[in-house]
């Protein structure tokens, strides 16, 4: 588990190159580090030793004669038995790595290897005699894989930053990325807010060789809701499935424990798990911490709960390092309160089990039980309901009961739902917030998502979008680079093949029967933790951000942000100081109406931007001068 930087082609002093790329990661990888140059590439990696604490681990890794070279951050959880077959093949192995599979599968399978995987990673092999570098990303996109060919280079990473150490590499912010990221509160599409810096999405991979580059996509999922089997029969391969995943996501050569909020998925992965820790945060605000249903949980299984409370000013205190960790602006609010779990957690483990993924591929969030709602309203021809939508949009009262109902309801699903964010700003709004004309697309992103379910019930169809954007974008994007930035390896036993097979099988009663969600998923855990957890409705992560923007001391952060010369680039920011203003004198407080996610969305894109691009290269925190 760690990170790698590399490039193809030619510079000057190539391995101090390599070095200064992968000193800015080295939070990936603090146990060791390793290097790989040659005349035309040059692979670097940072270790967290995992499995094989030895060093005949270390990467890079190499084949028997040393003609191919391997950097791959992630776990291959059927190593064993792909080692195995890999033997009995006549390869050789020299260590126990699930990595050294990779680079003996790669000889063996090539690149069909990335269909016997099962698995999170990021890899890249050099192949010195065809002088071609091979390189893939998972099929749920755990792992980040970064890429950017210019100036006759080919630069890969684990994260953006180490490009910036390349003297190849241009520095251009991509300013077309900003309206959609108002939108989505993060870059929903391949590309980043580095000009010529692309993510290999996942299920990808890409072949190198002669100055060309070729992606393909090798995996791609299906929901087929064919199920027919009994609903305590399904509950039972739920079990089992789980079961599995939770035991192979457990091989470790250190202890495994797990994080722990109050609800059902981080819940029943700890019980499965038999951890002897978990680990909680939450703020003292109330509403606002799970703390205590998480201690209670923990006790009626006899674990230890190690429990943090983040107080408002560390919060804000780390928001500029913690964009330095993320890469890009990610504006969702439990990134920051994740880096502090993963930091408590860090502490005394080096791997904990997480919950992502429920949501995606069992029907767990909250909105999905909105098109199985209001089946009478929704009758109403088309043409009808859109004209009350533009009526409540432009003729309603913010804030007033039932406008937000009108305006959803006027729109089709394809139209109103482009992600699990909410309270983000709308294609209008964010035109009218932009001073320049990065234009937010929308439908240009979604279309194609749902171009590929088709015909599917409106569930599914949701699943699908947030399977590609928020799951990966937000969700897996958040705890991979937080978990990272803490040396912590973060594994994700509802994001394996096994489990996403039978999640593709369920049909829509088994996953949504509103106001029920994950139905089947939930059955599956009350047969072993209590309902209160288990039957609990999905609360997020909690975060106290609209009561600390009425404080005077936040307030004035936001507000010297917003009057900077950076905000009077991009955005109109009179508009956003009367946002905030209004917030802070009570004003679109209402839950269902407040602003505080959109002044939240401005706010972090600015923090970013002055790490990133106000005071050149941006600085490892590590290396700041405190």
């Amino acid at each position: 588990m760690c990170g790698f930087a590399g490039f193809v082609g030619e510079v000057d002093d190539r391995e101090q190159v390599l070095v200064n790329m992968m000193n800015t990661i080295v939070h990936r990888g603090p146990d060791s580090a390793g290097k790989y140059v040659d005349e035309d590439a040059a692979l670097g990696f940072r270790r967290l030793s995992i499995i094989d604490l030895s060093s005949v681990g270390d990467q890079p890794l190499y084949n028997e004669d040393r003609s191919m070279v391997l950097v791959f951050n992630g776990e291959i959880y059927n190593y064993q038995d792909l080692r195995e077959e890999l033997k009995a093949a006549g390869h050789e192995f020299v260590s126990n790595t699930d990595s050294e599979t990779l680079i003996h599968g790669y000889e063996e399978w090539g690149e069909k290897l990335v269909d016997r995987l099962r698995g999170m990673y990021a890899f890249a092999i050099w192949d010195t005699k065809k002088k071609k570098l091979f390189a893939a990303r998972d099929i749920f996109g755990i792992k980040p894989l970064y890429y950017a060919n210019m100036n006759g280079t080919l630069m890969f990473a684990s994260e953006i930053k180490a490009f910036m150490e390349h003297p190849k590499f241009d520095k251009v912010f991509n300013e077309e990325a900003l309206g959609n990221y108002l939108s989505f509160q993060f870059v929903p599409t391949n590309e980043t807010f580095f000009k010529g810096v692309f993510c290999v999405q996942p299920g990808h991979y890409f072949t190198y060789e002669n100055g060309k580059m070729n992606i393909t996509r090798y995996f791609e999922p299906h929901f087929t809701g064919d199920c027919k089997k009994p609903f305590e029969e399904v509950v039972d391969d739920v079990e089992r499935v789980m079961k599995d995943s939770v035991e192979k996501h457990k091989i470790s050569d250190v202890e495994v424990a797990s994080y722990l909020s109050s609800g059902v998925d981080s819940s029943y992965l700890t019980y499965l798990g038999q951890v002897d820790r978990t680990f909680t945060v939450g703020f003292d605000e109330g509403k606002y911490s799970e703390i205590q249903d998480a201690k209670e949980f923990a006790a009626s299984i006899n674990m230890k709960n190690d429990a943090k409370v983040i107080s408002p000013e560390e919060y804000w205190d780390k928001l500029s390092d913690i964009q330095y960790y993320m890469d890009e602006p990610v504006a969702d609010p439990a990134a920051i309160a994740l880096y502090f779990l993963s930091a408590e957690a860090s502490k005394k483990v080096k791997v904990v089990l997480s919950g992502e993924g429920s949501d995606e591929l069992f029907g767990g969030y909250n909105i999905y039980c909105e098109p199985l709602e209001h089946t009478s309203f929704n009758k109403i021809p088309m043409p009808v309901r859109r004209f009350l939508g533009a009526f409540a949009e432009r003729c309603l009262p913010r804030g007033m009961k039932g406008r937000g109902f009108l305006m959803r309801h006027g729109k089709t699903l394809e139209e109103r739902y482009f992600a699990n964010a909410t309270n983000i700003f709308t294609e209008r709004e964010a035109n009218r917030i932009l001073k320049k004309g990065c234009k937010p697309g929308i439908q240009k992103v979604t279309k194609p998502l749902y171009a590929h379910v088709k015909g599917k019930d409106p569930v599914t169809k949701m699943q699908y979008v947030d399977l590609h954007l928020w799951l990966v974008h937000d969700i897996l994007m958040k705890g991979d680079k937080m978990g990272m930035a803490n040396s912590l390896e973060v594994r994700v036993p509802f994001l394996d093949r096994e489990v996403l097979e039978l999640a593709e099988t369920l049909p829509l009663k088994y996953k949504v029967r509103a106001p029920k969600t994950k139905v089947a998923l939930r059955a599956a855990a009350e047969r072993h933790i209590r309902s209160k957890t288990a039957e609990k409705k999905k609360l997020g992560f909690p975060i106290p951000i609209r009561v600390w923007l009425k404080e005077e001391k936040y307030y004035n952060i936001v507000k010297e942000m917003f009057e900077s010369d950076a905000a009077k680039k991009f955005f109109d920011t009179k508009l956003l100081l009367k946002m905030l203003d209004d917030h802070k004198n009570g004003k679109n407080t209402n839950e269902k109406t407040d602003n505080s996610r959109k002044i939240w969305t401005v706010y972090i894109f600015l923090v970013w931007y002055d790490r990133f691009f106000e005071h050149g290269k941006p600085v490892h925190p590590a290396m700041s001068v405190q």
